[in-house]
């Protein structure tokens, strides 16, 4: 039987919970395609949409606008769902410079990038538990409309094992090392796999505490079990389990190969046209960039920026979306757009950005044409491609008043609290104010968040502070994804009083 999401909270809905739940739901089992959810701030969303998920029970996917709400969306939803699988999906770069070409100063900027490899893992464990199960939370950013691979290719490549099956320990490791685990008998990590004798232990890719231990005997697997990969002591047996691929690019070797050839023939008639325009440099460039990938690929199944011939590897046309995490998401799942004034807007930017990016790359030969097919979705393509869908706002814009078909207001909060009072004061001294005011609400042992315009801004005023004895961080997008998680929760521990940032509300 397949597991199903239950709620744990020690609250019930109160004020306006009750009716904003009865009447998304309502909206859902209608069939309505788009539904707002206008709630103040502090009156408990996620706590609705939550009742909303456990009633429905349809995996969900919940988008949000930056990876620090999204991380406090994550922790909200697994206090919420502790015996479901609740994933996380961002961007897994500590540090992204694309790749880019500055035609008026002749500068070629190559692609650099840090990868956090804790978020790879749950990346992967995100799309693991769509493929595998039914009670799944997925929260995520902008980059779920990013190109992924394709989920049929992906799944092309999983290796299935069971307790009795007849297998040659050869044959085991050669499809391992075609999911890119890499062996290491010294120190088992994650996405590696060691041998001792007819003993094979894989960390998965995935996996964030749990290794297998596959047990031959004559070529026949007699134990399948999870260990902890630290201690070595067993979890569990199992009868069976799967091993999934290292990354989400992983594809057949025979789709690899049988994409040489197309690439070859677009290179080619590339290579006529930029020759006929006397663009011998560009040409020139080309081949050499092409040629070397190429040889990449055929020799060990990868090259460098090898997401930018996904066009052919996932054996779409020109022009065609390219698979995203949609592409994993089952039919019957269900969209929450959290903060959608803000997220909304945010889908349509990511395309146009990218695409100018790539044309200047294209136009003067450092990739093919087929680059461009390697992109985020158009705003229009996630509209298509979106199931039935939830904005969740304290502002509404003007897209989600067009499209919604049900609106639903919770504006009592369930604590009975009010809006705060807003007060304007003069900007003339500003700092000092600030400085008197953060005295008088940590004596009360209470908590200060500070908005401000930029990051410059943002650390200057941490230190101005800290020089006066207060005890305060700053926070923006130059921390790194796990850092940021980590600050608010001491915040919430009460480790620092002050917290400066942008666009902390």
């Amino acid at each position: 039987m397949a597991s199903q999401f239950k709620l744990h909270s020690k609250f019930k809905p109160a004020g306006h919970q009750p009716e904003a739940i009865a009447g998304l739901i309502e909206g859902l089992e209608d069939g309505l395609h788009a539904q707002t959810l206008l709630g103040v701030t502090g009156s408990g969303k996620t706590f609705t949409v939550a009742n909303v998920i456990e009633h429905m029970q349809r995996p969900t996917l919940v988008m949000a606008p930056n990876k620090t709400l999204a991380a406090q969306l994550y922790g909200e939803f697994k206090e919420f769902f502790p015996k479901n699988a609740v994933e996380y999906f961002v961007s897994y770069y500590d540090y992204y410079q694309p790749e880019a070409y500055v035609p008026s100063s002749d500068v070629y900027i190559e692609k650099d990038a840090s990868i956090n490899d804790h978020i790879e893992q749950m990346r992967l464990s995100a799309t693991k538990a769509l493929l595998e199960r039914g009670d799944v939370v997925v929260v995520a950013t902008v980059s779920a409309i990013y190109g992924l691979g394709d989920p049929n290719s992906y799944l092309k490549m999983v290796v299935h094992l069971d307790r009795g099956d007849k297998i040659d320990q050869r044959n085991l490791l050669s499809r391992l090392t075609d999911l890119q685990y890499t062996r290491n008998d010294m120190e088992l990590r994650r996405a590696t796999y060691r041998v001792r004798g007819d003993v094979i232990d894989i960390y998965p890719a995935e996996s964030e505490r749990h290794a297998i231990r596959i047990e031959l005997f004559d070529d026949e697997i007699e134990k399948l079990s999870f260990f902890d990969p630290l201690t070595g002591k067993q979890i569990k047996e199992v009868p069976r389990l799967t091993v999934f691929p290292k990354s989400h690019y992983v594809t057949p070797r025979e789709t690899l190969l049988g994409t040489l050839d197309d690439i070859k023939i677009e290179l080619k008639e590339r290579l006529q046209e930029l020759r006929s325009n006397n663009r011998l440099v560009e040409a020139q460039r080309l081949e050499q960039r092409t040629k070397f990938d190429l040889e990449m690929i055929q020799e060990l199944g990868y090259c460098t920026g090898i997401e930018n011939y996904s066009r052919y590897l996932s054996g779409r046309g020109s022009g065609a979306p390219p698979p995203t995490l949609y592409d994993y998401l089952p039919s019957e799942a269900l969209v929450i757009a959290d903060e959608s004034h803000v997220s909304i807007p945010q889908l349509g930017a990511m395309y146009k950005g990218d695409r100018s990016r790539k044309e200047t790359l294209v136009e003067y030969g450092f990739r093919l044409p087929s680059a461009l097919d390697n992109r985020p979705l158009r705003f229009e393509e996630w509209e298509q491609l979106t199931p039935q869908i939830i904005y969740v706002s304290a502002t509404p814009g003007p897209y989600e008043e067009e499209h919604e078909g049900n609106r639903v207001e919770q504006v009592v909060r369930p604590t009975g609290l009010i809006d705060p009072e807003l007060e304007v004061r003069p900007a003339v001294t500003q700092v000092d104010d600030l400085l008197s005011e953060v005295r008088q609400v940590t004596a009360k042992e209470e908590r200060v968040l500070v908005t401000v315009l930029t990051k410059r801004m943002a650390e200057d005023l941490t230190d101005y502070l800290a020089e006066h004895g207060v005890r305060v961080r700053y926070l923006h997008s130059d921390i790194e994804t796990v850092e940021r998680s980590e600050i608010l929760r001491d915040l919430r521990l009460g480790h620092f009083d002050v917290l400066v940032g942008i666009n902390l509300l």
